[in-house]
């Protein structure tokens, strides 16, 4: 038992947090910003998926990380757009168009990438750099769970940092959640909703998009394979729930995804790797039962509180 114990709070395990994490928090803001607007965007996974082939992509082509993260970014946008087409535009059921957009995002990579790079995929194209920063090198323990990263992981960092403060802290945070809240009035104030929802759609198709290019580019060297996105953008949509589309709540849940990822692969040595996968899933399903909950307990609590204390009691039947 003591050496599952220190396998399971090893470097190694929050190493693997921090890269596990990265992805479905990145996904996790852009989920944010479309949720403020009032648009439930379960599309994000297929998001992802064109992310980390487009950047894998541009990689290949122009032999360079840069290139593919710019290509990824320029698809994240036009996916976003898109989106928001159908969804503000159109009027078209956004969980119906987020569904048909990870089937086709699926098959759309898994032709091109049969077509290009072949059935196995492809590897060892031009990756995402890591960063060493030698005042962490200095500190036990923490300067090792922390050093040493894809470069993305400390960006993530700053862009959760910098979205709090665009949601919560400028006008233009402000009006998005308006949009989404309370569009009407919005709209009397003379900003336009729809320009808002245009705006969260687009973000979160470059946030997704830059999660996608890390997870090729950055934490697995330049590679892809097909369906790769591995659902994390269901987990970045229950991050987003979870954390009511606060950026930093987000980023913790996803730091608590990761963990649990990484405990499951610390624990395949110990018992069947299908089991263990199953750990990060099972704390996704348990968070979302707790916010069902949370949400029924403050319901019930509001009508409560807005009862009326005068209000004769029920009368018991007879």
């Amino acid at each position: 038992m003591s050496e599952i114990l220190r396998s399971i709070f090893s470097v190694g395990t929050f190493n693997q947090m921090l890269r596990s994490a990265t992805p479905v928090a990145l996904a996790a803001i852009g989920g944010s910003m479309t949720e403020h607007a009032g648009i439930m965007n379960i599309g994000m996974d297929g998001m992802i998926l064109m992310g980390a082939f487009f950047g894998v992509l541009g990689s290949y082509l122009f032999s360079s990380a840069a290139a593919g993260l710019a290509l990824a970014v320029l698809m994240g946008i036009l996916v976003g757009l898109f989106f928001a087409l159908l969804v503000v535009k159109l009027r078209s059921d956004e969980f119906i168009i987020g569904c048909a957009l990870n089937t086709f995002a699926l098959g759309l990579t898994t032709y091109l990438s049969r077509s290009i790079f072949g059935a196995a995929g492809t590897k060892g194209n031009p990756f995402l750099p890591t960063v060493s920063l030698p005042l962490l090198e200095k500190i036990p323990f923490v300067g090792q769970i922390l050093n040493g990263h894809s470069l993305f992981v400390y960006l993530t960092w700053l862009l959760v940092l910098l979205m709090w403060l665009f949601v919560y802290k400028t006008p233009y945070g402000f009006w998005l959640r308006a949009a989404g809240e309370k569009p009407q009035t919005l709209r009397t104030a003379g900003v336009s909703p729809e320009k808002m929802k245009w705006l969260a759609s687009i973000l979160c198709g470059i946030f997704c998009a830059l999660a996608g290019a890390h997870l090729s580019l950055g934490q697995l060297n330049g590679t892809f394979a097909e369906n790769m996105s591995n659902s994390r953008g269901f987990i970045a949509f229950a991050c987003v729930i979870f954390a009511a589309a606060n950026p930093a709540k987000a980023y913790l849940a996803a730091l608590m995804f990761g963990f649990f990822d990484a405990i499951g692969l610390r624990l395949q040595d110990y018992i069947s790797s299908d089991l263990s996968g199953m750990i990060p899933y099972l704390i996704t399903v348990i968070m979302m039962v707790y916010v069902v909950v949370r949400g029924q307990r403050r319901k019930q609590r509001a009508r409560q509180n807005t009862a009326p204390a005068d209000a004769p009691p029920a009368a018991a039947g007879r």
